[in-house]
């Protein structure tokens, strides 16, 4: 058998294998394809204070090798999350993490201290990086003094196990990255999308309500490797590799550049089973080259 479990941390998953937060809703809405146990880990839809509604529409719009997406974190909130989502994963196997947002820090710190003893969660990974709020968002992640202090606070705000995830549309991730090292995160996970925009040449106009969304999909994942090899050089923390991951060999180059685990996001949406087809060909790779541990792989990219 081949050992496919990994550490992010103080988290142990049965499988490096999980599904991207915004994608896979609140851990529910997949049962009728395959029980969350099957995956390392589900990231949950994220989470704000208080409910949103989320962007004007349109929200989402189709690109040659992927999508954008304005959604706005439309979500129910923190206390929906305690009182109907959390309660609805009681008797669904599986890892659950939560994704947190917020305006400002104290809003973090409150998200992450009501969900310190919450039931059927697993660990907290801080959203610093979305790019179509207008509040908040990305202009935490820009900044490593803002990334340090946000992680800092939400660490001592829990016990549990917390990622921090990175935007790409910085200058140096690795600076970010090591910022939130030091503030105290279990790992980091990288990279979310890429601020983008289209246009309609027939009314001129954005296509997007929110004019500009976030790219996602196989046109990012060179972007997201080398972004993940240039941070496993400069963290010792783990890092969970996330950006346009469709088939096993991405994810495999996603190892070999230094992710622990990786995350499928946009691919769900075209191909529930994909994180599944993922997993069985990952599993593959390592058979058909003599590796007995996933662990083996990872950050053994030859530069030279």
């Amino acid at each position: 058998m081949i050992n496919v479990t990994v550490r992010l941390g103080r988290l142990s998953l049965e499988n490096p294998v999980t599904v991207a937060s915004g994608t896979y809703g609140y851990g529910t809405e997949y049962l009728s394809f395959y029980e969350p146990s099957k995956l390392g880990a589900v990231f949950l839809k994220g989470i704000t204070l208080n409910p949103r509604m989320g962007n004007a529409p349109p929200r989402i719009a189709e690109t040659p090798c992927g999508m954008l997406n304005a959604i706005g974190l439309q979500n129910v909130g923190l206390e929906g999350l305690l009182k109907e989502k959390l309660p609805a994963l009681k008797d669904v196997p599986g890892t659950f993490i939560a994704n947190i947002a917020g305006e400002s820090i104290r809003e973090f710190c409150q998200i992450a201290e009501a969900l310190n003893n919450a039931p059927n969660l697993s660990g907290i990974e801080v959203n610093v990086s979305c790019p179509n709020v207008k509040e908040g968002g990305m202009a935490f992640g820009v900044s490593a003094q803002a990334t340090f202090e946000i992680t800092q606070a939400v660490r001592k705000s829990t016990d549990l196990p917390i990622i921090v995830k990175l935007t790409p549309n910085v200058t140096d991730i690795t600076e970010i990255a090591r910022a939130a090292e030091e503030g105290g995160a279990d790992a980091v996970s990288l990279i979310n999308t890429l601020l983008g925009m289209m246009i309609d040449i027939e009314t001129r106009k954005p296509v997007l309500g929110n004019i500009t969304g976030g790219l996602s999909g196989p046109a990012i994942r060179p972007v997201a490797v080398r972004m993940v090899s240039s941070v496993y050089k400069a963290v010792k923390i783990p890092i969970l590799g996330m950006g346009g991951i469709r088939s096993w060999k991405d994810a495999i180059e996603f190892f070999l550049a230094g992710a622990t685990a990786i995350s499928v996001g946009t691919a769900v949406f075209q191909d529930p089973f994909a994180p599944l087809k993922i997993l069985e060909g990952i599993r593959d790779y390592l058979s058909k080259n003599n590796h007995e541990n996933i662990n083996e792989i990872i950050g053994t990219l030859i530069e030279e």
